[in-house]
């Protein structure tokens, strides 16, 4: 059977073989089907169904078979020639077999897949997409201990960052908690590997990492006994190497708990378990240790660590360490030593002259330019900057104690950093050296110093110039200040103390509109020259543009969060802008700022009181009193105010205190009479009336009270204060026909031309005022002077009252008090206090001026 199948398969695949010689195209028959080689017809071969279900259908072993099998010896055709055939399983042909002697084309019998006709099978698909999405991976078990371990370690190092993280955040508390739960965390880890007879492999990185994270965490949160026990549960652990550097940890606690020999103790362990390899760790060590001894006051120990640290890895910061503890034992020679080893320390650092691009090489230039901003830069500016401010503190404080006088050791400084790397630091130790000679009260030497710079290069002459017009500005001796101003400008047009110079000493000629112009350009020079935004807003202010000065102090408010003079400005121009509340609420920031400020105080009381909120104005004037008792127009306030309120007895302390503070005014001790006499004590009324007519025997006042209650209470006293009141009276009249007559005998002209004069006269004695009025604060000024008009209209009051000039007439209490209004009576206006601010001083002004003055 098998036989007659493999001939039949013959025969038809005979008849599908083509010589290439037969015919001219040799491509043709290449899409032609043999159904022989059908695999998906097969189901329906009934010869080869048959086959498979006879033993002969069986597969062959993998081996050939040569001629005298069941096929039979025939050669295989090919191009080169006759070979033996291979029998398929089937018994079938090899692909490009002889068949005949025939030779056949070596080509697939079926294309890649490229047929012209789909009907038989299914599309393309050589990936198997038409199969659908692959199944879904297996899950992991995460009941196995294995991974509950594995799922426990994630989260306990996830609490570790995050802890961190909170840590550099500034959530202190946040980062302990994670800390703790970390903790946690880890041991139920250990138990569980325990449990699971995992215990010999402990992750012991894990539980070091949480140890020392919680340490730390405690140490931050100022908890320090919990984390030195965490530290030493560490040291302790023989199983953690290294552990002994963390005694470093731990002597920094008690550095911090002042407990310095035992941190000394630490440090030294931690140094003795340090091997000489890390030798930067070793210094850093050496270094605390010293500043311990200084601390402790042990120069001598602390000098042999860092003269050790000098010898060996000389730095900045331990060369300024070893001069204070010489210059702590005064010695000389070694102060003079440490100096000169300070500035030949090594800074690292690559010459400015590296970033300054050259003409020809565009490539190298826009290197220049990247690198010139760049971390790298900025961290060389920042270490020269701390190199020349510990060497210019080391020379200030040498300089007088190297040599018999400052000025001798200042000269031996400076010739030392000439010759050395800070060649530029000379002239700046020449300014310090007039500074000091300003401290010692030697004006003229100061000025001598500076004027030595008005030769050398232009920024040195800036410097000098402008220190000197802002001298020259605080001796008011205004004519040379401009001169020096104007020879800073000269020198350096971009340096903006010198602008401000300039416009303070156009400010004080109340040229207002020029001086703003300077104050503008210095702000163009430097946006954040603050002395320049406060002066100009002060400027507007005289110039009566408030909206434009609220927007300068405004700024400056962004800038000065807690100035409590930026703050005062803009109550006062709210106040001048008609807006009261919110002048209240920047007077309650200045006092949050400055809690006993007394003028702060009693300005608010006068803000409440103007908006008829008594209680609140008493509240601030009475704290204003508290902090500052010697105010006249605050004593003068709260006596009114228990006058007011009928408590006469509590006002008498208060006319007391400004009878002590003012001796010579009269009227505060008939308030005292009055306060007196109002409270229905006559007798002491009386005696303080006859005081004061012993002390003012002249005063018409006095004696028509004492008439009055003389001759209320029955007393012979009477007509004896009647005689002195009738003469003292005709003398007044005296003095004023004389002084009326005298009027009535000058002429009209001369009556107008004296009063021209007296114009002018009073301008004259009011201009020293006004020239002496420091630029950056006025406020003071405006507010005397308004002090100065209440206290004219209130001695006006008094004299007109009725109850001063009328005769007496009741004999009864009540119809005294009828008939006698007080001086500070309820229908009067409510004296208000002067605003003689202090946070107006004009100490804010010089010492924003002279900024250039003092380089450190």
């Amino acid at each position: 059977m098998s036989v007659l199948l493999h001939n039949l398969s013959r025969e038809r695949e005979m008849e599908n073989v083509h010589l290439a010689g037969e015919e001219e195209d040799i491509y043709s028959g290449y899409n032609d089907y043999n159904p022989t080689f059908d695999s998906e017809e097969l189901e329906n071969d009934v010869g080869f169904q048959q086959a498979v279900r006879t033993s002969h259908g069986r597969r062959p072993p993998m081996t050939a078979k040569f001629p005298g099998t069941a096929i039979g010896a025939r050669p295989l055709a090919t191009a080169f020639g006759a070979r033996i055939p291979l029998a398929s399983s089937m018994g079938r042909p090899m692909t490009g077999a002889v068949q005949d002697g025939a030779a056949r084309p070596m080509t697939a019998v079926r294309a890649a897949g490229y047929t012209s006709s789909l009907t038989r099978g299914s599309a393309f698909d050589p990936l198997g997409q038409s199969k659908g999405p692959a199944p879904p991976l297996e899950g992991k078990n995460e009941d196995t201990p294995e991974e509950k371990i594995k799922i426990l370690e994630k989260k306990v190092n996830d609490l570790i960052e995050e802890s961190c993280m909170a840590q550099s955040i500034g959530a202190l508390q946040l980062a302990l908690e994670k800390a703790k739960e970390a903790g946690r965390k880890e041991r139920a880890l250990v138990r569980q590997r325990e449990q699971s007879g995992n215990a010999e492999h402990i992750n012991l990185d894990l539980t070091y990492s949480v140890l020392l994270n919680l340490a730390n965490q405690y140490a931050n949160n100022e908890m320090y006994p919990e984390a030195l026990n965490s530290y030493q549960v560490i040291v302790k652990n023989k199983m953690f190497s290294n552990a002994g550097r963390l005694k470093v940890n731990m002597a920094n606690i008690y550095v911090k708990q002042k407990s310095y020999p035992k941190a000394i103790k630490f440090y030294r362990m931690a140094l003795d378990q340090i091997s000489n390899a890390h030798k930067e760790l070793r210094i850093k060590i050496m270094q605390d240790i010293g500043v311990v001894f200084v601390r402790m006051g042990q120069y001598s120990d602390a000098i042999t660590s860092f003269e050790h640290i000098m010898s060996e890895s000389p730095n900045i910061k331990t060369g300024f360490n070893l001069i204070l503890c010489y210059y702590a034992i005064g010695d000389r020679e070694r102060m003079k030593k440490a100096f000169q080893k300070l500035i030949s320390v090594p800074l690292g650092i690559d010459d400015e002259d590296k970033y300054i691009p050259s003409n020809d090489d565009n490539d190298s230039n826009m290197v220049i330019e990247a690198i010139k901003n760049d971390k790298l830069h900025q961290m060389e500016r920042n270490l020269k900057v701390l190199a020349e401010k510990y060497i210019m503190t080391a020379a200030k404080l040498i300089a007088p104690a190297i040599e018999t006088s400052f000025a001798t050791g200042f000269d031996w400084c400076v010739d030392i950093v000439k010759s050395s790397q800070y060649i530029e630091l000379a002239n700046d130790l020449e300014i310090n050296k007039a500074i000091t000679y300003l401290r010692q009260k030697d004006f003229n030497q100061a000025v001598e110093t500076l004027k030595t710079f008005e030769k050398k290069d232009s920024r040195v002459k800036s410097a000098a110039a402008t220190n000197l017009s802002f001298l020259y500005f605080l001796e008011k001796d205004y004519d040379q200040a401009d001169r020096y101003a104007d020879l800073a400008m000269t020198a350096d047009r971009y340096n903006p103390a010198a602008l401000i110079n300039k416009g303070n000493t156009v400010f004080v000629k109340q040229d207002y509109e020029k001086a703003a112009e300077f104050y503008k350009e210095a702000l163009r020079n430097d946006s954040s020259c603050t002395e320049a935004l406060y002066n100009l807003g002060l400027t507007y202010k005289k110039l009566n543009r408030l909206d434009e000065a609220l927007d300068c102090f405004l700024k400056l408010h962004a800038i000065l969060r807690n100035s409590a003079q930026v703050m005062y400005q803009l109550a006062n121009l709210y106040e001048l802008l008609e807006d009261p509340q919110q002048a209240i609420e920047w007077l309650i920031q200045v006092l949050s700022v400055t809690h006993t400020d007394p003028q702060a105080l009693a300005k608010l009381g006068e803000l409440y009181d103007s908006e008829g909120d008594k209680s609140q104005a008493f509240q601030y004037y009475y704290e204003s009193f508290r902090y500052y008792p010697s105010n006249i127009d605050v004593i003068e306030w709260l006596g009114a105010y228990y006058i007011e309120t009928q408590f006469c007895e509590k006002a008498i302390q208060f006319f007391e205190r400004a009878t002590l503070i003012q001796p010579t005014q009269v009227k505060w001790q008939l308030m005292v009479a009055s306060c007196y006499r109002r409270s229905g004590n006559y007798q002491k009324a009386l005696e303080t009336y006859k005081d004061i007519h012993r002390k003012f025997p002249e005063n018409v006042e006095c004696l028509r009270f004492l008439v009055r209650l003389c001759t209320d209470m029955g007393l012979n006293e009477v007509q004896e204060y009647a005689t002195k009141l009738k003469k003292v009276e005709k003398m007044k009249e005296i003095r004023e026909q004389r002084v009326k007559s005298g009027r009535e005998s000058s002429s009209r002209g001369r009556r107008e031309g004296s009063a021209g004069s007296a114009e002018t006269d009073v301008k004259a004695v009011s201009q020293p005022e006004s020239q002496q009025t420091s630029p950056l604060l006025d406020s003071g000024r405006d507010s005397a002077h308004s002090s100065s008009t209440k206290g004219e209209r209130l001695s006006a009051k008094m004299r007109s009252l009725p109850g001063s000039n009328e005769p007496y007439e009741a004999s009864s209490p009540k119809e005294i008090d009828a008939s006698y209004v007080d001086p500070l009576g309820p229908q009067m206006e409510r004296p208000k206090t002067g605003a003689k601010r202090r946070v107006e001083d004009d100490d804010f002004a010089d010492e924003e001026l002279g900024d250039d003055l003092l380089p450190e």
